[in-house]
């Protein structure tokens, strides 16, 4: 069985990308071996998000996660014209970011995180 364990940030807007927490660039999601140590980058969220539940099948083929309110950076009155700071998922400049589930596969079929 895996020992895999995953690790979701949730560094707050105000603080995202500026100061301190500036080399963790965006929201992530980690990938922690116990045994070994050894932790990875698994996945980087957009703009202005957090990356939030992860869950597998049973196999652990197909991941679940989420991502949390996208370009939520965006000040109210730049919302208000348009402007914003994602466009996330969809990257149409007609619509606006919004939150959503990803589906993660490897191309393999094989196990996630292997």
């Amino acid at each position: 069985a895996s020992r895999r364990l995953w690790i979701q940030t949730d560094t707050s807007e105000s603080n995202l990308n500026q100061g301190d927490f500036a080399p963790f660039g965006n929201n992530q999601m980690l990938a922690a071996d116990p045994d070994t140590g050894e932790i990875r980058r698994f996945l980087t969220g957009p703009i202005g998000q957090e990356i939030t539940g992860v869950v597998t099948t049973p196999d652990q083929r197909t991941m679940f996660i989420n991502v949390q309110h996208p370009g939520a950076t965006t000040s109210e009155d730049d919302f208000a014209a348009g402007k914003v700071d994602s466009r996330w998922p969809d990257y149409d400049p007609n619509l606006y970011p919004r939150s959503a589930v990803v589906v993660i596969t490897k191309n393999d079929g094989g196990i996630i995180g292997t």
